[in-house]
């Protein structure tokens, strides 16, 4: 018989897009494996009224799946990595990052229209976006908007905005890439730190052979130094803290942004150097997050 393999999803489709992927790697690599999806409501999904620094920050995206892998309803779950709050339960802990899908922001526009309209609000819950927005789009009104994937462009299709801000991954992912009108580079809007990778999460003390191959080392380094730069900064839902590491012979090159809570200023910063391992990588991320403290 083949070991059973029960994922753990969010319900949105996108969520079980990303889900799906991981699920066909493990049986396409481990032909004795099945796998099962479990898919659940989150209480981020739940409350779409308020903004998520209002509500409890990125912990409601995840706390159903905790929840199903310690009550054994689940094997793993699967996460959009920037989801995923910087402490990570010790009994839980993330196992792997999937290759990075495209980590960049991008405008979406109504379906039909060739330009952004100055009449109507840019959609964006995102601090961190709203944040670089300003200096992008300096006269739009930049208004929240909350909702999976879909709901948000049917929002914009309907003419509650001008412009939506949105990932390219889970665009891509969705096959809805034509939608794209613009792609922001890192240097101008730094990606949320995670953003397009997805993580995988289990329960500590077992074995997780059927993931074997399903990590990108690079990836992984980037996700640990964007992780290890937010959490020096104690950054989440309610601080527009950025951070992006692209990974290149050996090198990572991190380009941050440090919001002061108390100032409201942000600077943002640049540094690379040479990194063979994760403890490597965090250290760079919590250099820079440093550096960027202290300057300010």
């Amino acid at each position: 018989m083949k070991q059973e393999v029960r994922v753990a999803s969010r319900e949105s489709r996108l969520a079980v897009v990303q889900s799906r992927s991981l699920m066909a790697f493990i049986e396409e690599n481990h032909p004795d494996v099945a796998t099962t999806l479990v898919t659940l409501k989150t209480t981020g999904d739940k409350i779409l009224d308020r903004t998520l620094d209002k509500v409890g920050g990125k912990g409601l995206f995840v706390k159903e799946l905790d929840i199903a892998l310690r009550e054994n309803r689940a094997d793993i779950s699967v996460h959009s990595l920037k989801d995923v709050p910087m402490e990570v339960a010790e009994d839980l802990p993330l196992l792997a990052f999937s290759k990075r899908e495209d980590p960049r922001d991008v405008l979406v526009l109504p379906e039909g229209a060739k330009e952004l309209d100055p009449a109507l609000p840019i959609g964006s819950s995102s601090l961190r976006r709203q944040l670089q927005l300003r200096a992008l789009f300096p006269d739009h009104k930049v208004e929240p908007v909350r909702g999976n994937l879909q709901t948000r462009l049917r929002k914009l299709d309907e003419g509650q905005f001008g412009g939506l801000i949105l990932a390219a991954a889970g665009l891509k992912r969705l096959g809805l890439a034509d939608r794209i009108f613009r792609y922001f580079s890192p240097e101008e809007m730094i990606p949320a730190g995670g953003q397009g990778i997805l993580a995988v999460q289990g329960r500590a003390g077992e074995e997780h052979p059927y993931l074997e191959g399903y990590e990108d080392r690079d990836t992984a380094l980037a996700a640990i130094c964007e992780r290890g730069f937010v959490t020096e900064l104690d950054g989440g839902c309610s601080s527009p803290v950025a951070a992006h590491a692209q990974v290149k012979d050996g090198h990572i090159l991190l380009r941050g942004l440090y919001w002061n809570e108390e100032t409201h200023e942000h600077r943002t910063g640049v540094m690379e150097e040479s990194v063979q391992d994760r403890r490597q990588a965090e250290d760079l991320g919590r250099k820079l997050a440093d550096t960027l403290r202290k300057e300010g």
